[in-house]
């Protein structure tokens, strides 16, 4: 979420983000906070489909999300 950017939309007032290491993760709402948190609730539910695709997720930060096969 830190590298989450956040701006105003000038039509309505509302406010879009998004998180530009994570194509297709995005929100928008007509507050900051509420925008913040779609935002992070739209990235778990990426995570989580990412996961059962076994999609590859971009590192962040240089840090790595891996999924391993514990037998």
């Amino acid at each position: 979420m830190r590298q989450a950017r956040y701006e105003i939309v000038e039509d309505d007032g509302s406010f879009y983000g998004d998180i530009p290491a994570i194509p297709g993760v995005w929100a928008n709402a007509k507050t900051l906070e509420a925008c913040r948190e779609e935002l992070e609730s739209v990235l778990e539910g990426w995570v989580l489909v990412s996961i059962a695709d076994h999609s590859a997720i971009p590192d962040i930060d240089g840090n790595r999300l891996e999924i391993r096969n514990v037998a």
